[in-house]
């Protein structure tokens, strides 16, 4: 069987869809429309559909009931195979798209709320994409009107004026308005071509298709959440090795403005807080300093060696400039034991003393096999405990892999040995289109691009060289109060001319213009 194309970064524009029209699908697919009080507008959805270019036979549409009382009953005009499906347990959009997918039973499963009016080709413009790739993910695009001169017509004159392409007279463009910050985003980076890894930021849900089995291998919508589900699909879609493929053909009016646009402040609040947890390629919602997070940006993956190295590393790893991470320590912690033993001369003291170390630090795993996945957006795996970063070196290397867009850095150690920076969606994109034979990695140099860098020469120095500044504390006799409060106050003016007012709780003059320098990623805004 031939590998599948390789699509590098997310330039999708080297792959060649067919033509409208002009072509045999094969795959068969199953539109979800998770439905929660669109008695008005479904009609109109389940008319659009009827009308599809795309095979009745490989269609199949799945209205999902997400707890209406009464009950979504299906309209007389609709297509062939349709049917509904009922949640049973649980509430909301992640929840009814994902209990949908379910009961689907297509190659392709394509969302469409209840409230989008698809023109002819929609279908078929983005499931053209999915007989090239398995690893696609596509968007159609939308134009919000104003329903109410719709609602009053005919479903069936409606699944007829699309069936004959004219499903641009419906309503009159000039009175309709652009999904603007997507299609601003669309239009920035050449439609997504040159987005690269933050492509998957303009991953929205109204309209959307992808092979079930990709959506089935990342485990499906995390239905924990209400809002904002579609973005965090997105994320683990890239992770997984997805390309984003913005389809212009696949047209539609959606009934109505979006709850984005009626709330966008309240949505983004609301979602700031679930998103930033969940989604570590959000940079922007994430603080710079002090905070982890359920999902981190980075891993690294240390082997336990001698005590006094592997705690100076871990501690130098810790102590970085990017605080936003997990290590993961792999050492033989079952061998520990509570029999009786000096102390001094316990066969398992280095692993002790390690394990005695992180036990208790939230940022440490300490495991005995490496993980063969994570969840992070980039691991980086050491090979020994001989060298250990200075503070800014993770940063740095972070920016540079992000700048390039690239998927890995090899950093070759003084002995030989090789410490390897990973993005993980480039590893799940190389495993998607590895076949017998290939080698990996001129198969990631293609898809996403790699540089070799001695470890010696970026930031790295010995182990032993590494400080890491601990606490002083000596024993003296107590300050008198006027001096400590004396002194207290100076620390507070120097500290003052370093950070800038609104981190001390002062607001800046209106005439004040706020600096914007951007000190890469790990850095705040200014």
């Amino acid at each position: 069987m031939p590998r599948q194309p390789v699509v590098r970064h997310n330039d999708w524009s080297t792959l060649t869809p067919p033509v409208l029209g002009e072509w045999a699908p094969t795959l068969s697919v199953s539109v979800v429309i998770p439905t929660w009080r669109a008695g008005r507008t479904l009609p109109f959805v389940l008319a659009g559909l009827a009308a599809q270019s795309y095979p009745a036979h490989l269609l199949e549409v799945l209205v999902v009931d997400d707890g209406n009382e009464p009950a979504v009953e299906l309209p007389e005009v609709r297509p062939e195979h349709t049917r509904v499906v009922r949640v049973e347990t649980g509430w909301g959009r992640a929840t009814a798209c994902h209990t949908g997918a379910a009961a689907a039973e297509g190659d392709v499963l394509h969302w469409l709320d209840s409230d989008m009016l698809a023109y002819r080709e929609h279908v078929e413009a983005q499931v053209r994409w999915h007989h090239l790739v398995d690893y696609a993910v596509v968007l159609g695009t939308k134009r919000f009107v104003d329903p109410t001169a719709l609602l009053d017509r005919d479903p069936a004159e409606v699944r007829d004026t699309v069936a004959a392409g004219q499903a641009d007279r419906l309503f009159d463009i000039e009175d309709s308005e652009p999904h603007t910050w997507v299609e601003g985003m669309w239009r920035r980076s050449h439609d997504l071509t040159t987005a690269g890894p933050r492509a998957f930021r303009a991953h929205v849900g109204a309209t959307g298709s992808l092979r079930r089995a990709f959506y089935e291998e990342i485990g499906g919508m995390d239905t924990s959440l209400v809002l904002g589900e579609d973005m965090e699909l997105g994320h683990r879609l890239q992770r997984a090795g997805g390309v984003l493929v913005p389809e212009h053909a696949a047209q539609s009016w959606h009934l109505g403005r979006s709850h984005v646009m009626e709330s966008k402040d309240a949505v983004n609040r609301h979602n700031d807080t679930f998103l930033a947890d969940l989604v570590p390629s959000m940079r922007p919602k994430r603080n710079v300093h002090g905070r982890t997070y359920q999902v981190p940006y980075l891993e690294v993956v240390v082997p336990s060696g001698p005590a006094d190295a592997t705690i100076r590393l871990v501690d130098s790893l810790l102590d970085g400039t990017v605080p936003d991470l997990r290590v993961v320590v792999v050492g033989p912690w079952s061998q520990l034991h509570r029999e009786r033993v000096s102390p001094l001369a316990d066969p398992v003291l280095e692993t002790r003393l390690v394990h005695r170390s992180y036990v208790h630090e939230p940022r440490v795993r300490l495991v005995e096999e490496a993980p063969a996945e994570t969840d992070a957006e980039f691991r980086l795996t050491l090979p020994d405990v001989s060298l250990a970063p200075l503070p800014a070196t993770l940063a740095a290397l972070l920016d540079d892999v992000e700048r390039t867009h690239h998927g890995a850095r090899l950093l070759t150690y003084p002995s030989g040995a090789v410490a390897r920076l990973e993005r993980l969606a480039a590893l799940a994109r190389v495993a998607r289109l590895v076949a017998p034979g290939d080698d990996a990695e001129a198969l990631l140099d293609e898809a996403f691009g790699l540089r070799t860098y001695d470890a010696t020469e970026t930031g790295f120095v010995p182990v032993e060289a590494r400080l890491v500044e601990r606490f002083v504390l000596t024993v003296r006799a107590p300050m008198e109060p006027a001096e400590s409060e004396r002194r207290l106050r100076k620390a507070l003016r120097k500290a003052a001319g370093k950070v800038p007012a609104p981190e001390l709780g002062v607001v800046p003059a209106p005439d004040e213009e706020p600096s914007h320098e951007r000190r890469g990623l790990f850095t705040r805004r200014r």
